[in-house]
């Protein structure tokens, strides 16, 4: 699905998901301006992006503060990590602007490559909503034990609040371990073939969420400017809330 339309009604709310590959387009040129028109183009409520800060060196993020401030609606979570970097191991939430955070966190996952989870509580029209954002390993092996440690930990979050997972989850495989764990306490949803970006095949960049959630509306957005920012497209999803979720005793 190309540019999906904007969610009408106070009961909604869109989120997204984005591995910027920091900055670095399918012509090889660093581009972060760019990635601020693509996000324009999705108008998501919440965005969880993946590889939002420089590999080496001081790791400094790819999306400036002052870049988001004059070229998009969006604020970057605070995640109190290194100074210069908008995530943790790259992952990094976004939120539109005058959104309230209610908490954040980085979370410690186990990892053969450096790994982490980022995760947030924002309120939102629909009430306060748990949003994890994540990176996972090359490795089958490891991205399963990433996604248990997770789920589990998503899990408890859906207790108390409405709760969604995004990220770049590397599976290439619908029927893996690792989209079995996640689907254990989580609608995975299947917004369709994100990369590589110029011809996409593989659904590795995932939205999931609880049952306190129901979907109107997901895909991923494929434009032209999407098609040369990354080499993912970023996947979305519109969501309306169901049923508050059981307090925990």
């Amino acid at each position: 699905m190309n540019r999906p339309l904007r969610p009408s009604g106070p009961a909604r709310i869109r989120l997204a998901s984005y591995n910027i590959r920091k900055g670095v387009g399918t012509d090889r040129t660093r581009n972060p301006l760019r990635i601020c028109k693509v996000l324009a183009e999705i108008d998501a409520d919440i965005i969880c992006l993946q590889e939002a800060d420089r590999r080496f060196g001081s790791r400094a993020s790819v999306l400036p503060p002052v870049l988001l401030e004059h070229h998009s609606d969006y604020v970057a979570v605070p995640l109190d990590v290194q100074g210069d970097s908008m995530g943790w191991h790259g992952n990094a939430i976004l939120v539109r602007r005058g959104m309230e955070v209610l908490s954040h966190d980085i979370i410690h996952i186990p990892y053969l490559e450096p790994r982490g989870v980022v995760t947030a509580t924002i309120a939102t029209r629909l009430g306060p909503v748990s949003v994890f954002g994540m990176h996972l390993d090359l490795s089958g092996l490891w991205r399963l034990r990433q996604a248990r440690v997770i789920a589990e930990l998503a899990a408890k979050a859906r207790a108390e609040r409405a709760t969604v997972l995004m990220g770049d989850l590397n599976e290439w495989r619908r029927t893996s371990g690792t989209l079995r764990e996640f689907s254990r306490h989580f609608a995975v949803l299947d917004c369709g073939p994100s990369f590589h970006a110029r011809a996409p095949v593989g659904e590795l960049d995932r939205i999931m969420h609880c049952a306190s959630l129901t979907l109107e509306a997901c895909g991923v957005h494929r434009t032209p400017l999407a098609s040369t920012a990354s080499d993912h497209l970023p996947v979305w999803a519109d969501l309306k809330i169901v049923r508050k979720p059981p307090r925990s005793s």
